[in-house]
This record gives C-alpha cells, structure tokens and sequence, in this order.
C-alpha cells in the first residue's frame, strides 16, 4: 500500500469542559487527493479529549508529557456525511477515558468543519463533471488516508510500539474501519464496529434487494403499534396529492412535500423510538387538518427535521456510492431501481397511481435508508447538485477496490462487532457473511438492539463490545 504523509498540524486550541474534560481542537491540512498532493489541500477538523486533572501535588513536566502520550481511541462516525457531536454529548468518551485512552472526534473529509460538501463550494469546482470528480475524493479509501495522515502526525514523537491507535466505528464508520483494516492494519491496536459489518462483496441492488425485506417489516410493526395511522396516513396522502398535484406542497425552506417525499419519512424506522417519531409527525399532521384542512407552518417545518438531506448533502449524494466496493460497478439509483418492482412501493414509479389503487384498510407503506431521485427535485439544495449527482451514480471508474478480502482473511488485528439482527439499515445476513471473512473476528449477535444502538442504549451496547475484548472465552 502507498505510504501516505503525515497531514500538517495547523491549529491547536485546548480547553477544559465540564466533567472534567480537557478538549484540544485541532485543525490539520491533507492532500485533497492522496495520490497526487500537488492538486490542493483540504482541512481536517478534531477534537482530542482526555481527563482533566488536578492532583494535590502538581504533575511534572515528564509526566504532562506522559499524560498527552496516551494511546488514541479514534471514534468513527456513520452516515456517511455527518460530523462529530460534542465529546461531552457522546457515550464513548467517557467509557474510553475510564479505559487509560484519549479520544480523537475527527470529521471526515466533507463533512462537520472538515472542508464540508455543501451546494456553493460543490458548485465552485466547475460544471457538473468536475463537481462529480470532486465527490469521488470522499469515500472511504481517502478517508482512511486521512486518517494515517492524522495519526502520523499527532503520534510522531510517540515511543514507536504506541502509536498504532485504536478504532471505533459506527455504521458507516464500521465501513471505513473494514477499509483501514484491510490498507493499513499495521497502524491499528484494535478495532470496535457498531452496526458497520459492510457487505463488502455485494453490489448495491443486492444490499437494497435485502434491506426492503427489513423496511417491510418495521412498517409492519408500526401499523400494530398504531393502528390508528392507516387512516391517518392515507388521509394525508390525499391531501398532499389533492392540494399539491405533481409538483407537491411549497416547505418553509423552499423543497416540496410530495407523496413520495412523505412516504420516505420510514427512515426513521430503524433507530430506537423511531417508530414513535415517524407516529408524532403523522399526528401533527393529521390533527392540522382535522383543524384547520391545512398543513399549519410547524407542521410542514416537522416534516422537514425528518428529512435533512439539505443540510447533509453529503449523505444523499455518496450514499450508494459507498457499495460501489470495487471499479466497474456504478449504482445508477438502485434503491429506486429494486424498489419500484416492488408491489408494496409502487410509489416509486406512480405515486398518484399507487394510492388511486390501494384500498382504503390498506396500510400505504413508507421506504426505508433510502436515496432517490425524487429527492434532488423535492429538496433545493440537493436540487442545485442533482446533475453532478446522476453523474456519480452511473460512475464506474472508481480508482480502488474499497476492500482486501485477501487481508481481512489474514487478519491479525483484534476486532469486536456489535451486529444486529433486526438492523434496517446494515442487513444482518449480508454483515454475517462479512464477518466470516474477518479472521480472529469476536461478534456479538443480538436482536434486543437497533442500529443507533451506540446514541440510544450506549451503556449496554458499549459495554458488552469492552467485555468481548476483556473476556477469554478459553
């Protein structure tokens, strides 16, 4: 594998936050492309946190030193397209403090204040296939570059058995790890996956052909719970295609709220209380037009806090490409593609046809972790990127396979994986079949837990992936 620089360390700022947490902000710069660094620099954004003390008897300058030199938990978010929260506001950190690590929160590439992907700065790289080129920059081989680029740089003056680092990566950031795993292995201590067992030999209609089998499912599972929203839904739906027609009902920033944009809403299907959530906006919506015969502006700006595509364009835009594993395969919408054969999402190709034809007691059916077309029309930002993002999405000529199964078959590097069985987003027959191909792999099985496991029931979930590092089984 190509070595790869270390990134320049540009900005430090360092902080103590309640708790007891003593947080330095750092700003690095790396090759926007690894493999030619003349063609431009990006901005890297982290927060490293480890205990703020203050003993009786004041530390040393050696021990400071020591103190600063501890080895590195590096958390590794999902989406992709999202940044870190605060260190304060995430379960690991305290976990790993207890544990003698420091903790590194570091943005992807585009993403949080790592040079993010938004509408303007796509748009400044020139036309549509210049803005796709760019894109291309973002997945996860370049960002497990970044991250060796990271870790030489905040560990060049470490004793040199320390500075490996440890990884934790949750959902897409299970992904990036099984990519860091199979480039650069000799950089890791261990690694921890949570919801992030990609399926690493499948294409993407293969992914989507198992993950609408599990969206079904869970909209099952929300009519029992609420059976009162087959008539709510229905009765919205109407009114959405009545009121707005084809082009849908104007949003407070600017989108539409067509069908198809509302029976997408599912996606919340898959976390803890999601299935609560997706109720609490039908029943706004209902209830305003049971009032009012209207869709009041708290209502339609609800909406839109379920569907935050504009403010993660990232996330619409690369995230089929992300099972795009090897060069020669493009995705061209297959979330569209698959389900649209569906009976029960229909929808997708004729949404006014599909609830002209579905009876009345018939539950209408929500979509899952899904990108389609429809969303570069109905939200604007995504609207301004759309040409450059059918470009991406018939884009065969990746530059590298994302994954060694060759090396993960090898594999020397300790790996705990929490992996769930009712998992909507990440399917738990195609991540067992990833994690036999992970030599020396330690999975824990469960159906008790959803994917956001790690936000929603992190004690538990944390926990249990720390005791299949600490427990022998012999």
């Amino acid at each position: 594998m190509a070595a790869v620089r270390a990134a320049r360390l540009i900005s430090r700022k360092a902080h103590v936050l309640p708790g007891q947490l003593h947080v330095t902000e750092l700003f690095f710069e790396v090759p926007k492309n690894h493999a030619r660094p003349e063609a431009g620099t990006l901005k890297l954004f982290g927060r490293s946190v480890r205990k703020h003390e203050r003993p009786i008897v004041p530390l040393s300058a050696s021990e400071l030193a020591k103190k600063e030199k501890l080895p590195y938990l590096v958390y590794l978010e999902g989406g992709p397209g999202f940044g870190n929260r605060q260190p304060q506001q995430h379960a690991v950190t305290q976990t790993a403090l207890s544990r003698g690590y420091q903790v590194l929160y570091l943005d992807y590439r585009g993403t949080g204040l790592s040079t993010p992907i938004n509408a303007d700065a796509l748009l400044g790289q020139g036309g549509p296939q210049e803005q796709a080129d760019y894109l291309k920059l973002f997945r996860a081989n370049s960002i497990v570059r970044d991250l060796e680029a990271v870790r030489l740089c905040l560990t060049e003056d470490f004793e040199p058995d320390a500075r490996s680092w440890s990884i934790f990566g949750q959902s897409f950031g299970g992904f990036v790890s099984l990519t860091y795993l199979s480039k650069y292995p000799q950089s890791l201590r261990e690694a921890f996956l949570t919801g992030g067992l990609a399926p690493v030999k499948r294409t993407a209609d293969e992914v989507y052909s198992a993950t609408f089998k599990k969206v079904i499912e869970r909209n099952i599972a929300y009519y029992i719970k609420y059976p009162e929203d087959v008539r709510n839904v229905r009765q919205i739906a109407e009114h959405i295609t009545a009121a707005g027609g084809t082009e849908g009902l104007r949003l407070p920033s600017g989108g539409r709220l067509t069908l198809q944009q509302f029976l997408s809403v599912g996606i919340a299907f898959g976390r803890h209380g999601g299935l609560d959530d997706v109720h609490a906006l039908v029943l706004q919506l209902a209830a305003d037009l049971d009032q009012f015969r209207l869709f009041t502006r708290n209502a339609l700006a609800a909406f839109e806090s379920h569907i935050s595509f504009d403010t993660h364009p990232i996330y619409a835009v690369l995230h089929e490409a992300i099972y795009n594993h090897t060069p020669g395969l493009a995705s061209n919408f297959a979330a569209q593609r698959v389900g649209r054969d569906l009976r029960s999402f229909q929808w997708l190709s004729d949404a006014a046809a599909y609830l002209a034809a579905q009876p009345h007691d018939q539950p209408l059916v929500f979509s899952g972790e899904m990108v389609f077309p429809f969303h570069f029309d109905n939200c604007p930002e995504l609207a301004r990127i759309a040409a450059a993002a059918r470009i991406l999405a018939a884009t065969t000529d990746w530059d590298e396979e994302l994954y060694d199964v060759d090396q993960l078959g090898r594999n020397e590097v300790p790996v705990y994986a929490a992996s769930y069985i009712d998992d909507m987003y990440v399917d738990f027959g195609l991540a067992r079949e990833t994690a036999a191909l992970v030599k020396g792999i330690k999975v824990l099985e469960t159906n008790s837990l959803y994917h956001d496991a790690v936000r929603s029931r992190s004690d538990e979930v944390i926990g249990q992936l720390f005791r299949l590092r600490d427990d022998s089984i012999d």
